[in-house]
């Protein structure tokens, strides 16, 4: 594996699967495999979950990991080809990345949407570039359009919540928010929900929808009470609109996902990616109740980082 970017395949998640959870039971079987490795941490967006999940992933296999925060630390990056830099930016992306390519052996990448940009956001072209020019293996700590190591330690999480159901009903479901947010998380789980052989639904208020490359083969409906019955796993995530592209659109339905909703879901469990705004997304008696499989989440996001570097530095 060159990079780590998106869904492959199901036999590369089953993989990435089993070697977290492989990992979750003896983190330092591999201490000193990466012995003399380096890892770039670039952030170009804040994080708290995924900045220390991977460095200690990172420590787990005896790599060496350096952050860099470039929005705060790093000079401003021109990411256009052939552009005239006589305006805010001081670099160019081709000879931050060149440099940060001969300084490490991998680099993970954090880098949002710009929400006003569709076409670029949607060819995850700052990703892209750093791919291009760096010409050493990148992982994405979350892109434009993916998630993917978010994603990974959901279907881990999924995995250890089972209760022998191959093919479980799992729901992902639109939620309040009071600004714009990314659709990478919800884009990812969708492909990598899809893509492990799950039963899909994502319910959203219209105008929502999602990018349809990652949704084919999901039910989409526009009716949350519906969509969550009998589900075993419910996925609570906000995102923008994508065809009126990072709009908010006014919903008079409250979607705030309550005990209440869960009436016909006796047994469903619960998922969010973190940061959560309490009381606008999810309500407390949920995030605080036996459903709530948010911690474990963001625990297993340790391991799967640790299986994708694993796999990659192998």
């Amino acid at each position: 594996m060159k990079h780590f970017t998106q869904f492959d395949d199901k036999n590369m998640a089953a993989a990435l699967i089993e070697q977290a959870l492989a990992f979750k039971s003896n983190p330092r079987k591999y201490a000193d495999l990466g012995r003399g490795k380096r890892l770039g941490l670039i952030f170009l967006n804040p994080s708290l979950r995924t900045r220390v999940s991977t460095q200690i992933a990172a420590s787990n296999l005896g790599i060496e990991s350096i952050v860099l925060n470039m929005d705060k630390e790093s000079w401003a990056l021109e990411m256009q080809d052939g552009a005239l830099m006589n305006k805010h930016t001081v670099e160019h992306i081709k000879d931050a990345a060149a440099v940060l390519g001969s300084y490490f052996d991998m680099l993970a990448i954090r880098a949002f949407p710009s929400l006003t940009n569709k076409t670029e956001d949607s060819d995850d072209f700052i990703l892209k570039q750093f791919i291009k020019y760096a010409n050493i293996p990148v992982v994405s700590l979350e892109s434009a359009i993916r998630h993917p190591l978010q994603s990974l330690a959901d279907m881990v999480t999924i995995q250890e919540n089972l209760r022998n159901k191959p093919r479980p009903k799992v729901v992902l479901t639109w939620a309040p928010h009071i600004k714009a947010i990314p659709h990478a998380v919800a884009n990812s789980f969708a492909e990598w929900s899809l893509g492990c052989g799950y039963d899909l639904t994502i319910a959203h208020p219209e105008g929502y929808d999602l990018d349809e490359r990652f949704t084919a083969g999901a039910t989409i409906t526009h009716d949350q009470d519906e969509a969550l019955r009998d589900a075993d796993f419910v996925y609570v995530k906000n995102w923008s609109a994508f065809h009126e592209y990072g709009k908010i659109i006014h919903v008079d339905q409250p979607w705030i996902l309550t005990e209440k909703k869960l009436e016909k879901s006796p047994e469903a469990k619960v998922m969010h990616c973190l940061p959560v705004r309490r009381n606008l997304e999810l309500s407390d008696e949920i995030l605080d109740s036996p459903r709530s499989l948010v911690q474990q989440q963001a625990h297993n996001r340790i391991y799967a980082a640790q299986a994708v570097l694993h796999r990659i530095i192998s």
